[in-house]
């Protein structure tokens, strides 16, 4: 039996990065340590929308940092961590800098 190939379909600029922003905040991010919990997979999703925001306007490593040890800190009562939290920053940046070359320096 031949295998029968179906296209997936083609994501925008928009639609990747907002998918890898959420990837990033559930499994590195992650700062009360639930990625391991299938249960728990939306557990950051009410951030998305802020951080992609952010990203897509172009905020740099510093604006994300500060934005990620806000919720951290204020949202949910956590210690700051501000080496983790500007890693992450760091991979938000490259992530934004990395698809708009592949999407051809999309807004």
């Amino acid at each position: 039996m031949a295998s029968q190939r179906t296209d997936i379909p083609h994501m925008t600029f928009e639609q990747e990065l907002y998918q890898r922003i959420d990837e990033v905040l559930h499994y590195l991010w992650d700062p009360i340590g639930v990625a391991r919990e299938p249960f728990a997979r939306d557990e950051y999703a009410a951030y998305v929308p802020e951080v992609f925001g952010l990203v897509a306007e172009g905020a740099g490593e510093q604006k994300l940092m500060g934005y990620l040890l806000q919720v951290e800190g204020d949202a949910m009562g956590l210690a700051a961590r501000p080496s983790h939290a500007r890693r992450i920053a760091e991979m938000l940046v490259e992530w934004r800098d990395v698809l708009e070359q592949k999407y051809g320096d999309a807004p």
